[in-house]
């Protein structure tokens, strides 16, 4: 069962990323201030929840929250100053595009670089634990497919509308056959090694 706030009495903003581990397309985060007495039976870690339930939470999600925002930094960026370093960005982003200015946020894992003038709490597995990390996670996973099925009509020989851009043993095949795009992330795994 997820808990809807970590503190009592104060605006909180769950904080979440999404495809930190792929080959490429962009790192997406999300941050999500939710109301009180916001339950959905389907809300869980996005890694947890289906594809098709997924897409039925964001709307749910965009439109009960009290404030939400998604940013994302490019491969070009990431391959610049590393994929941690992205993923804290896309999360300031997302928090500085956040039309209610919460209290306290709840970050998603172990380490997070301080927001200026909001104090925070690093949650290992977070979203599986509270209500706004995990609708975080839902609308960064979500937001980042979206964009993954958009570039995939350019480049369907990496099959990006299945595997979002992560290493499947398809997509590494296909990389070692056409090469690298754009899109994909330079300094990451069988990218490095491929023209």
């Amino acid at each position: 069962m997820l808990k809807s706030s970590y503190s009592n009495g104060i605006i909180e903003a769950g904080c979440d990323e999404a495809g930190r581990g792929c080959l490429a397309g962009p790192v997406f985060a999300a941050a999500v201030v939710l109301p009180d007495a916001f339950y959905h039976p389907l809300l869980n870690d996005s890694k947890q929840v289906s594809e098709r339930d997924r897409e039925t939470l964001r709307p749910i999600i965009e439109e009960s929250a009290l404030s939400w925002s998604v940013a994302h930094i490019l491969q070009d960026e990431i391959d610049k100053i590393n994929i941690l370093k992205a993923s804290f960005k896309a999360m300031h982003l997302a928090i500085d595009g956040l039309k209610t200015r919460p209290e306290l946020l709840l970050i998603d894992g172990h380490i997070f670089p301080p927001y200026f003038g909001i104090s925070h709490h690093c949650i290992v597995k977070g979203d599986a634990k509270y209500t706004s990390i995990a609708a975080a996670s839902i609308l960064a996973k979500t937001h980042r497919d979206a964009y993954m099925h958009k570039i995939h009509h350019d480049h369907p020989q990496f099959g990006w509308n299945k595997n979002m851009g992560y290493g499947t043993a398809a997509h590494r095949d296909a990389i070692q056959k056409y090469g690298v795009s754009p899109h994909h992330r330079l300094t990451f795994g069988i990218c490095r090694n491929v023209k």
